[in-house]
């Protein structure tokens, strides 16, 4: 054979070697190499608050990764709390009588929300079943989180809460048959496995009591679970999971975000709490209780940086401090799972009242406004030392993420009857409402900067003031003057009120209609059904493909319709529309006092006494 025809063969053979071992990664038998471990231990105890042991709970592993030889094994395994729950304060408000007209145009709208769930849905069970994402325009799909189908996952408790009971049957079959043994070559991000899936899962069996979802969660949580075999326990957030199942020793890395570290609770207890078995709980615990230890040692005392080091660990590396990106889920999980499981465990309470003062004190600031309402925006505080001083500077940076906060404040002043978090609560979620009412479209621009009060108390406009606070936001280049702040204004396309708009794209993101949903269940405040409305109309015009709702480019224009970015993430049906659904749902639909949501909007049954 020529020379060429040898090296050929040998090069075909070696590729199909290579692609051989590949594709079969996921499919050793549990016996197979020595790293699975062979044997297994049934945890002992049941859940406090009780749950359904069938197929999903504690005992044999379910994946190769409930198989896989820890190298780090847990030496002391801490059991779930026990006692009665305690009998916290009452959540959602007493709604009155409701007349027949307010109940024919609740219910008109509600079947608007309805309409547009089922045409993503539709739409993706045609062109992207068992993927994770549909491409909206465009209508191909996309694996972007495993390839285990997020949207699936995440759209299985919206199935169920919209009555949709084939296709949620339909669904649950299909997600029955997502294989968690095979992963994707890319890392795998844990955060949102733990919020998409698992906690779709746990939601999804919360409300229908289906024992599939049980054991599907259980093997997510094998999956995330088998990233936390480190020297000192703290998960590998973005973790390699081909290395780790191949036997390669892992470490925690140096530089992880806050809030992808920080936001297990709610789905690990949970899952504890219903399968009886400790692992996940006491997991979590660790990360809490380094956490905790940290918390009024930081650079600024009762919050901690958006970014931290989980290998040392240290918890006081980067100088940032924000509610916001990065950060965000941490804060919002202390208070839930102090709700989840009744005040069983006194550290979130602690831990969330400590964070939440500094916030209001640091954090929060009143922006002046050309109708001078009076309404919070959560910033970012820059702490660091200078000369040995403590220096702390508030970078008055609002975002549609940290539009969450609302709803958080609130239901932090509803469990801990303090009226100003429920103050706080209200004047946050007015603020982005009245930033998405300034905006052309009637939409929360992704990021932008307005200029602080100098008094919370009172706050005149001051046309001048803020065009210098334009001009000195956009003088980069040092070159702008006063005499051109008009022509920055208008290319730059930038409301009295702002003064940048950093990012006007918008990603179908919930959290503006999260915390008016939340601030209405909680108060019952008229104003606010109309106010979400406004804001579902705007979003579905704006966004509405033929076949299902797609992210934009710019919502600052003012004339045309904006971009489409053909993008649709899996939120859109797992978050956002579940609560304008909600929204105009009958208010025993997922009763706060009874559920409490994750930050994927999956809602999960609170233990109560």
């Amino acid at each position: 054979m020529p020379a060429l025809g040898r090296r050929r063969t040998v090069a075909v053979v070696f590729t199909g070697l290579i692609l051989f071992f590949l594709y079969s990664f996921g499919r050793f038998d549990g016996n197979s190499p020595a790293y699975w471990a062979t044997t297994y231990d049934k945890a002992p105890g049941s859940a406090s608050g009780g749950g359904k042991h069938g197929a999903g709970a504690a005992g044999r592993p379910l994946t190769r990764w409930g198989k896989l030889k820890p190298h780090y094994p847990v030496e002391s395994m801490r059991p779930l709390p026990t006692g009665t729950p305690h009998a916290l304060p009452k959540v959602q408000h007493n709604f009155g009588p409701e007349s027949p007209e307010d109940r024919d145009l609740r219910l008109k709208r509600r079947a608007a929300v309805e309409a547009s769930f089922r045409r993503s849905w539709t739409s993706y069970r045609k062109h992207a079943w068992t993927h994770d994402e549909i491409s909206p325009v465009s209508g191909t799909k996309k694996d972007r989180f495993g390839g285990w189908g997020a949207t699936l996952v995440d759209g299985l408790d919206t199935l169920w809460m919209m009555g949709m009971k084939d296709e949620f049957n339909e669904a649950v079959a299909a997600a029955a048959k997502i294989d968690f043994n095979k992963v994707p070559s890319e890392d795998v991000n844990l955060f949102e496995t733990n919020i998409r899936y698992l906690g779709g899962f746990l939601a999804a069996y919360d409300l229908s009591g289906d024992e599939r979802l049980l054991t599907k969660a259980r093997e997510v949580g094998e999956l995330i679970y088998a990233a936390f075999d480190t020297p000192n326990r703290m998960p590998v957030t973005r973790w390699d999971a081909w290395r780790a199942g191949w036997g390669t020793e892992q470490v925690a890395h140096s530089h992880v975000v806050l809030a992808e570290i920080g936001s297990f609770s709610l789905e690990f207890i949970r899952l504890s709490l219903l399968t009886g078995d400790p692992k996940w709980f006491d997991a979590n615990q660790r990360i809490i209780d380094a956490l905790h230890d940290a918390q009024m040692s930081t650079r600024l005392p009762g919050m901690w940086p958006v970014v931290v080091d989980a290998q040392t660990p240290d918890f006081a590396l980067h100088t940032d401090h924000s509610l916001g990106a990065l950060a965000d889920s941490l804060y919002e999980y202390l208070v839930k799972t102090h709700a989840l499981v009744g005040g069983l465990l006194p550290v979130y309470r602690e831990m969330f009242e400590r964070s939440m003062d500094t916030a209001i004190r640091y954090n929060l600031f009143r922006p002046m406004l050309p109708d001078e309402k009076d309404v919070l925006i959560s910033g970012t505080v820059s702490a660091r030392e200078e000369k040995g001083k403590p220096v702390r500077q508030l970078r008055p940076e609002g975002q549609h993420l940290v539009c969450f906060a609302g709803g958080m404040f609130a239901l932090g002043g509803k469990l801990f009857e303090n009226a100003t978090y429920m103050d706080k609560g209200a004047k946050l979620t007015d603020g982005c409402v009245w930033t998405a009412q300034a905006l052309p479209l009637g939409i929360v621009p992704e990021r932008f900067h307005m200029l602080p009060c100098e008094s919370a108390e009172k706050c005149p406009w001051d046309e001048d003031k803020w065009r210098r606070a334009v001009v000195q936001r956009a003088n980069l280049d040092g070159k702008l003057t006063m005499d051109q702040a008009d022509d920055v204004i208008k290319a730059k396309r930038i409301p009295k009120g702002f003064t940048s708009l950093d990012d006007t794209a918008y990603h179908l993101r919930p959290e503006a209609i999260e915390s008016v949903f939340l601030l209405y269940r909680m108060t019952g405040r008229k104003d606010l059904p109309e106010t979400a409305w406004k804001m579902f109309q705007a979003i579905e015009e704006n966004t509405k493909t033929p076949l299902a709702s797609s992210s934009l480019v710019d919502i600052s224009i003012t004339e045309g319709k904006p971009e489409q970015t053909d993008v649709m993430e899996s939120f859109w049906v797992g978050e956002t529309l579940k609560y304008f659904y909600l929204m105009f749902s009958e208010p025993d639909l997922i009763d706060l006092d009874e559920y409490v949501f994750n930050t994927e909007a999956h809602p999960l049954k609170r233990l109560l006494p």
